[in-house]
């Protein structure tokens, strides 16, 4: 028995005997008995906080960071690393499409707490694999498919609203009516930005045309430049460079560009006027937040990436902030803001672009 429940048994025997002496002594007729029964309640002390080891995260990219899209996953995972405290992080990059579930798998054995990547393509079966094989860690993999229960969960980077008001901005700048895409691969993802584009200017200019271009992978610039030459030299006076490799092509000939992923003025400062910037950050920091909690579930992250959510943007005009035309800076803007309220809605179009 503790102390603390010894001297509250001592008090309340004390308080009993001076309340037994206040009152009259019962006749026999009128005698209550009363059953006393003492609990005795442990109370134990203060534990002491045991040190909690830092969350680790593994990121797993099938490109070279360098390329965009997975290098926007990096940047995310390293600004975590810096702001939330307590975390580790580790990754591979140029992982082989043959190579990826070994390395998923190498990565799952050491106990890592979230593993991120790119599971697109080549990347989708072994992702989903070792994620089934290993329920008790968080995974969370770009994708184009939906989220698996337990423990597998997927994002995409929906930019397509960025990617709406670069078109508006095209639409409005083009002399010859004629614009470009350099992309990757036509399936969902890729479609959605391009398509986004060419609304955008369709919405200001309904005699627009639009070059497509896909140069059949995830990042081969040389391609790409290939493909932006020639769609200037069929006319195009502004080109979206889904892919790297346009800016050189831009430069040049004499054409300017919009970047895409990140903030990519400073790669071709005369050229770059914006671009659609997708920010993991956000999806990054839900992620490990719900992993510390231990409330991790599949899901689809998707909402994260969207610019109501602070996961996607319109990078800034740095010097083409003086020189766009004021009117359609103001409209951009406008239609900005229509986006983050709600009030105006970006179509999501999907299906292989038919290039004019």
């Amino acid at each position: 028995m503790t102390k603390k429940v010894m001297m509250l048994l001592l008090a309340v025997l004390v308080l009993g005997l001076i309340a037994a002496q206040c009152v009259p002594a019962p006749t026999p007729e009128t005698v209550t008995v009363v059953e006393t029964v003492v609990v005795e309640v442990e109370v134990p002390a203060e534990a002491e906080m045991a040190e909690m080891g830092p969350l680790v995260v593994f990121g797993a990219y099938a490109t070279a960071i360098e390329e965009p899209w997975d290098g926007v996953i990096h940047q995310a995972c390293l600004q975590a690393k810096k702001e939330m405290g307590n975390i580790e992080y580790e990754f591979t990059e140029k992982i082989a499409a043959a190579d990826f579930e070994k390395v998923l798998r190498e990565y799952a054995e050491r106990g890592f707490d979230l593993i991120v990547g790119d599971a697109f393509l080549a990347g989708e079966e072994p992702a989903r694999r070792v994620a089934k094989d290993y329920p008790d860690i968080a995974f969370a993999f770009g994708s184009e498919f939906g989220p698996v229960a337990p423990n597998f969960s997927v994002f995409d980077n929906w930019i397509h609203e960025p990617s709406y008001l670069c078109g508006v901005i095209a639409g409005r700048l083009t002399k010859t009516n004629t614009l470009g895409v350099v992309a990757a691969i036509p399936i969902g993802e890729v479609n959605r930005l391009v398509n986004a584009f060419t609304a955008g200017a369709l919405s200001v200019n309904p005699k627009t045309k639009v070059k497509i271009s896909y140069i059949g992978g995830w990042f081969d610039p040389p391609k790409a430049k290939e493909a932006a030459i020639a769609q200037i030299e069929a006319g195009a006076d502004l080109i979206f460079a889904e892919r790297f490799g346009v800016f050189e092509a831009a430069k040049e000939k004499g054409v300017l560009a919009f970047g895409n992923m990140s903030d990519q003025n400073a790669l071709a400062p005369e050229v770059v006027i914006t671009g659609p910037v997708w920010d993991m950050y956000p999806t990054i920091k839900f992620a490990i937040e719900m992993v510390k909690k231990k409330a991790w579930v599949s899901m689809d992250l998707g909402e994260w990436s969207m610019m109501a959510k602070g996961g996607a943007r319109l990078a800034p005009f740095h010097s083409f902030e003086k020189t766009l035309p004021g009117a359609v800076v103001k409209e951009v803007r406008d239609l900005e803001q229509k986006i983050l309220n709600g009030t105006f809605r970006v179509p999501v179009d999907e299906q292989k672009p038919i290039s004019d």
